[in-house]
């Protein structure tokens, strides 16, 4: 009697893209130093939903469909300019792609951490960047900017040693001065007033991270730091841009939105795991934030892997 086929388990976590993978074949520069320029058409094997150790700034030039950026999805056309921190899964998948193909959709550059806050250490001037650099850790959306960063990413792949590094410092510290923009993937600290409070708030937000289910109020984390409930509140929003409550949603929207991207639990299990109390109101804050209930956002976030392109 013949065996049954056996099924491989379903793919849902992103691919870890190697350096030694970084074909020219596929668009890539041969080696090259802090900055490696990336350009090419659609369809690719390159666009896959994957993450590497390096920044991108990854800029559109032809064709429309949705983007995947960690746990956001939303449309993209071109123009549409993205900086991906380091190890922050992305995709972007054509929808409107014409018979053929296009030759060039995608424009980019890529660049490590180390060297650059190493090198700020020492040149006061890089330091204008490290703050772009945190906002990238959740993907970072630019408006407005399309045209001038295709302008900038063409001089930056066309030149070479001095001239490339001036052009790409030049070009991060205008993305470093733009206000036009948007965090995509979660919610990010806008800093406090001074070291001691950045302190607080990072070990009330990184416990906070950790343990999203845990049920614990704002005046209960007001007495912790020794502060009346509605100096708390003032302190808190002040600092991370909202108020406690809707934090602790986002919180556990986000971690909800990496369950139904990297698991097949149920949706009812994936609430009360966040730390909902009923369906309702997970279902609710869900179609707030994500602006699609949490079925909805599984069965778009199964095509961040491009199989919707055939």
């Amino acid at each position: 009697m013949a065996s049954k086929p056996r099924h491989l388990p379903r793919q849902l976590k992103p691919e870890l893209e190697h350096d030694y993978a970084r074909s020219p074949s596929l668009g890539y520069e041969g080696p090259a130093g802090l900055v490696r320029c990336l350009e090419h058409g659609f369809p690719t094997p390159l666009a896959r939903w994957h993450y590497h150790d390096e920044y991108e700034l990854h800029l559109i030039t032809a064709t429309s469909g949705k983007a995947f950026i960690g746990d956001w999805i939303g449309p993209f056309q071109p123009g549409h300019l993205v900086l991906c921190g380091p190890r922050l899964p992305h995709n972007w998948i054509t929808l409107d792609l014409p018979e053929g193909g296009v030759p060039q959709r995608d424009l980019a550059v890529q660049f490590p951490h180390e060297p650059i806050a190493r090198a700020a250490e020492l040149i006061p001037e890089l330091t204008e960047v490290l703050p772009l650099l945190e906002r990238a850790r959740h993907g970072i959306e630019f408006f407005g900017l399309g045209e001038v960063a295709m302008t900038r990413l063409r001089d930056i792949k066309r030149s070479s040693g001095l001239c490339r590094f001036a052009a790409f410092c030049d070009f991060m510290g205008e993305l470093s001065r733009w206000t036009d923009y948007r965090l995509l993937s979660n919610v990010q600290l806008q800093g406090a007033d001074d070291d001691a409070q950045v302190d607080q708030i990072n070990t009330i937000v990184n416990r906070m991270t950790d343990n999203v289910a845990e049920q614990r109020s704002a005046a209960e984390v007001a007495t912790e730091l020794g502060m009346s409930e509605s100096r708390f509140s003032r302190f808190f929003r002040r600092a991370t841009g909202n108020t406690y409550t809707d934090f602790v949603n986002r919180l556990r929207i986000n971690r909800a939105c990496q369950l139904l991207m990297e698991s097949d639990r149920l949706i009812t299990h994936i609430c009360y795991e966040v730390g909902f109390n009923n369906v309702a109101n997970f279902n609710r804050r869900f179609l707030e934030i994500k602006g699609m209930t949490p079925s909805e956002f599984r069965k778009q976030s199964e095509n961040r892997f491009g199989s919707a392109t055939g």
